[in-house]
């Protein structure tokens, strides 16, 4: 196990504007995120990944295993205090090719979130254990469904942490405070068919004229609201077919909830909204012909930690003492910290390498010298527990 940096080991660490980088193929940090990101992990498909996990943090030292629900675990030490790196080894579908481009590694996971959690598996690594704590790592798995089951059996498999730092890009020198919470529904419409030819809408075309309404609707909850407090909502996907003289519109729906509104209180903001739009209305029958269903697919409330706590001004110092200029971040979408946040109410943060606009693209990429930037802030934060 790697206590110290070995510096004839490692690239150079880039200068302000970051144009001294020279990549080494026996750097292990890098090479540990190049071999992550090379074995596919789709949410449901983690196993590869985290078997390798568990070997190669056993490699560096880790007292390291699988769980229950399958997520890699790797601890070192021992002592009445914990921290605890929450990770996530699964990615959305669609595989990238992976490549280096100079500073640039590409391929599916590089961002969201096999850098956060090979960063944290890294600066671990080079401190190793430290009196008085237990430094666990965790890649959890299904993040990126809205089950988050890795996350989940963490709150009845592990005692409350000390602190809790989740693994999700922020950038080297950014810490996030908070995500807004999710609510995805399935709304399933049953609508008199009427004629092409005919003055009436469609049940396709009624369906459309929901969904605007459904937007308009929530821009003017809006008004004057910052981006975290919006209730956002997107049309993930519609359907339709024919069902004897009636159309059937299958509707998935997902909103981005502020604090304001919990899951609970954003389904009955919709239901009155499909109770006031007398779907039936537009084809000259009654509306008692149109029905609307609603099935709840997933939810998470939204979580804002507090600033003012010793893990932010640890982290705050650290990147500091690596030459940065710390900010924060609330973020519109979700993590695992909706989840573990609420449960366990410790100081919490998110952070990690990466430029979160490239979730989910097919262009996903990560510079590695702000991963190995991030590596530094983290194993700085860590001498100074």
């Amino acid at each position: 196990m790697m206590n110290d940096r070995d510096r004839s080991r490692h690239p150079q660490r880039p200068n302000q504007a970051g144009t001294n980088f020279r990549s080494s193929q026996d750097d292990w940090e890098i090479d540990l995120l190049r071999e992550m990101v090379a074995i596919p992990s789709p949410s449901g498909q983690e196993a590869d990944l985290a078997a390798y996990l568990v070997e190669r943090m056993a490699s560096l030292g880790f007292d390291a295993y699988r769980d229950a629900v399958g997520n890699a675990v790797g601890e070192l030490g021992e002592g009445p205090h914990t921290l605890l790196f929450l990770g996530h080894m699964d990615t959305v579908p669609g595989q990238i090719p992976v490549r280096q481009d100079g500073e640039r590694l590409y391929g599916r996971g590089t961002v969201d979130a096999k850098g956060p959690l090979a960063a944290f598996i890294a600066a671990a690594a080079r401190v190793g254990p430290l009196p008085g704590w237990r430094i666990a790592v965790v890649g959890a798995v299904e993040e990126e469904r809205t089950i988050s089951r890795g996350a989940r059996h963490l709150l009845s498999a592990f005692e409350p942490p000390d602190w809790c730092i989740i693994g999700e890009p922020s950038g080297w020198n950014r810490i996030t405070l908070g995500y807004k919470g999710s609510l995805v529904v399935q709304v399933r419409l049953r609508l008199p068919l009427a004629h092409s030819a005919g003055p009436s809408q469609l049940p396709a075309e009624r369906a459309v004229d929901l969904w605007n309404q459904i937007v308009e609707r929530s821009a003017t909850m809006n008004t004057g609201c910052k981006s975290f407090d919006r209730l956002t909502p997107s049309l993930y996907h519609i359907t339709t077919c024919d069902d004897g003289a009636y159309g059937i519109v299958n509707m998935t729906i997902g909103f981005r909830l502020p604090p304001s509104h919990t899951p609970q209180a954003a389904i009955q903001t919709l239901q009155g909204w499909l109770s006031e739009l007398n779907l039936g209305a537009s084809t000259g029958r009654s509306s008692v012909d149109a029905t609307a269903e609603l099935q709840v697919l997933g939810k998470e409330v939204a979580y804002r930690a507090p600033k003012n706590t010793p893990l932010v001004r640890t982290f705050l110092s650290a990147i500091r003492t690596e030459g940065g200029k710390p900010s924060f971040v609330l973020k519109l979408g979700t993590s695992d910290m909706n989840v573990v946040g609420p449960a366990w109410q410790c100081p919490t943060v998110a952070y990690g390498p990466g430029d979160a606009k490239l979730d989910h693209t097919p262009d996903e990429h990560i510079d590695l010298s702000e991963y190995l930037r991030a590596i530094d802030v983290l194993e700085r934060m860590l001498r100074s527990l």
